[in-house]
């Protein structure tokens, strides 16, 4: 399949990048990630396993966008929800009490 990542087009196949990451250890995954096999890997490490291109070069979009249309699972990052605001002994000890009825 023909994909243009970093306005470089390459011809992938599914079987050329299970070849092509055969063997890579996984770094640990911070961001978007697609699994490969059994294993979970970050984007940017596929890109430029597959590529031969420095991470700098191209967008974890593109390499999202091309492995989705090849077939692998990708999964993107979930931004971190805020943590509840701290109640204080008052607030949580009338929380607990519940309201006068």
């Amino acid at each position: 399949m023909r994909c243009v990542i970093a306005r470089f087009p390459f011809e992938l196949t599914k079987s050329g990048v299970l070849e092509a990451m055969k063997g890579v250890k996984p770094e640990p995954v911070a961001g978007d990630s697609v699994i490969i096999g059994r294993r979970q890997y970050p984007v940017k490490q596929v890109g430029e396993v597959v590529t031969r291109q420095d991470r700098r070069d191209f967008s974890s979009a593109e390499v999202t966008r091309a492995m989705t249309a090849l077939g692998f699972t990708c999964r993107t990052a979930t931004p971190l929800r805020p943590a509840a605001p701290a109640l204080s002994p008052l607030q949580r000890a009338s929380a607990l009490l519940g309201t006068p009825a």
